[in-house]
């Protein structure tokens, strides 16, 4: 796994009248992060990025999403952190650490986790916070326009992006905190949402049984997630008593039980050392998880015949799985074998033409191949529908400069160290390009906006 720090961006909508100059407002925002970022020292937290493991968090937080009203708005993604902690930072993702998604033992805790944060999300928690956030010095810029002003500009398979939240762990505390009245009011909320979706409430009892004896610990000790949701003895006591009522009348759900054992699987199998794994692969639910699981751990003792032959027969057993192949190809390309992963990356985009990190890896394994100017295409749809990802703008950027066109190569390593908070080398970047493209296209607006934000973020530090 590589695991690469960018600053995950999101705008809301929510917060922009119809006659708001649309672009002035994203590059405003934009601005302010970078003025939040020039004042604190940064923290990289890293993301996993995998298509398996997002879509099967998708599949598992469905129904609670949709009882919250929320439907498939909200994005779950996983942090690269071993400690015990969720959190959302806007109205468009929830972020479960992967230590919380390991430790769980039921698909009903996790979503317990989910239906709490999706409450923050429906109550307003979250835009209360983002409307203080202007006055809130002691928190650093958390990213939340880059997004917005790449799609107003253009209208990985991997595990391993990133996601930095510009903050020292003290302001991250400060933003990500929840009064003890918000958590009561979200408390309430998901447990009604699981109620509605059908799951076990009993999942919500075992979250807090299992941060129970947190709270005794020195705050040094403390996972996240008990320094920015308060635990209280009521709050346990009524989720004790929303458990007792609604007793029994659990749905059984036997495809967020598939998908959650398969996110926990291949997370715990990249995660864990390869011994770990074959230990415990007899425990696994089922025989493709523990196919795709052996693929793993074979892949990472360096033995590709092993790995292959153990991902082919999870494909014999699902043969229309998009991300059975995505791995495959993954084995292929850190394999050297990058014609075949081409094949094998083509099938996986076949079966899921939307996926982004899906598209994102095949267009990596064309420009390996020599097949520049069909990876350029791949790319920027890759890009147009999660820019998130630093390799896809770094093999947009290699691709275009194959192929010739500097400004547009610049533009893509601009936007990529923007992502990283690497706005001095931003600007440089970025001024290259717009010396190198017609003044007012799309590529000479994009760097144009990443010059302002990097003159701000200078001017800042000063």
């Amino acid at each position: 796994m590589v695991f690469r720090p960018i600053v995950v961006m999101t705008f809301e909508r929510e917060f922009i009248s119809p006659s708001t100059n649309l672009r002035q407002l994203m590059l405003a925002a934009l601005i302010l992060v970078f003025v939040f970022l020039g004042s604190l020292p940064a923290r990289a937290v890293n993301l996993l990025r995998d298509p398996d493991i997002e879509y099967a968090l998708q599949r598992l937080s469905a129904p609670i999403l949709a009882a919250a009203g929320l439907g498939s708005s909200v994005r779950i993604l996983v942090v690269n952190d071993s400690k015990l902690n969720a959190f959302v930072v806007d109205h468009k993702h929830i972020f479960i650490h992967s230590g919380l998604l390991l430790r769980t033992e039921t698909p009903h805790m996790l979503q317990a986790v989910i239906a709490h944060e999706a409450a923050h999300i429906a109550n307003g928690h979250i835009a209360r916070r983002q409307q203080n956030f202007g006055n809130a010095r002691t928190v650093a810029g958390l990213g939340i326009a880059l997004a917005a002003l790449t799609a107003a500009a253009s209208g990985n398979s991997e595990l391993g992006a990133g996601l930095a939240l510009g903050a020292t762990s003290s302001a991250q505390r400060v933003f990500l905190s929840h009064t003890r009245a918000e958590e009561a009011s979200a408390d309430k909320s998901g447990i009604g949402y699981m109620v509605r979706s059908g799951a076990d409430t009993q999942g919500a009892v075992d979250m807090f049984e299992m941060f129970r004896g947190q709270e005794m610990l020195n705050t040094s000790r403390q996972d996240p997630y008990v320094r920015s949701h308060p635990l209280t003895r009521d709050r346990l006591r009524a989720a004790k008593a929303a458990a007792k009522a609604h007793a029994g009348k659990a749905k059984p759900n036997p495809d967020a039980t598939y998908w959650y054992e398969r996110a926990k699987g291949k997370l715990s199998a990249f995660m864990r050392s390869p011994k770990w794994t074959k230990r415990t692969l007899k425990t696994s639910p089922s025989k493709d998880i523990r196919l795709m699981r052996e693929a793993v751990m074979f892949h990472r003792q360096s033995n590709s015949k092993k790995a292959l032959a153990s991902i082919d027969q999870a494909i014999a057993l699902r043969p229309r799985d998009p991300f059975l192949y995505e791995l495959k190809g993954q084995i292929l390309m850190e394999s050297r074998n990058s014609k075949p992963a081409v094949a094998a990356y083509k099938r996986a985009v076949d079966l899921a033409p939307h996926n982004a990190l899906c598209l994102g890896s095949y267009g990596r394994a064309l420009l390996a191949t020599g097949q520049t100017k069909k990876a350029l295409s791949v790319l920027e749809k890759a890009r147009g529908q999660d820019f998130r990802d630093s390799r896809i703008l770094r093999d947009l950027g290699s691709a275009y400069a194959k192929l010739g066109n500097n400004g547009m190569a610049a533009v893509a390593t601009a936007e990529r160290y923007a992502l990283q908070g690497r706005m001095k080398d931003a600007g440089i970047q970025a001024k290259r390009a717009v010396g190198l493209l017609p003044r007012g296209s799309a590529g000479w607006r994009r760097a144009d906006d990443i010059i302002l934000a990097a003159k701000r973020a200078a001017k800042k530090k000063k």
